[in-house]
């Protein structure tokens, strides 16, 4: 159960993050599912000093993994555009 539940938040993370950084119509719902779970993570290793814990769902782990999202994907215009955008 817990997998899916990351899929739908992951989706849900990575697609407001594609909405945020103008990337929406370049990545399909897989692409936005990465997005969102891997932005979660790199949210949680930056904003919480490294540390990777079981934290529940609430506003403020959703806010710091939309943050990690974002980050991410201004990465990634970073690199394959030359700007973040």
């Amino acid at each position: 159960m817990n997998l899916i539940i990351w899929l739908i938040v992951g989706g849900v993370i990575g697609w407001l993050a594609s909405i945020i950084m103008r990337t929406d119509a370049q990545q399909g719902i897989f692409l936005n599912i990465v997005v969102g779970i891997v932005g979660a993570f790199l949210g949680g290793l930056i904003f919480t000093g490294g540390s990777i814990n079981n934290a529940p769902l609430n506003l403020y782990s959703f806010l710091i993994s939309l943050l990690g999202a974002v980050v991410l994907l201004a990465i990634v215009n970073l690199f394959r555009r030359g700007r973040v955008r």
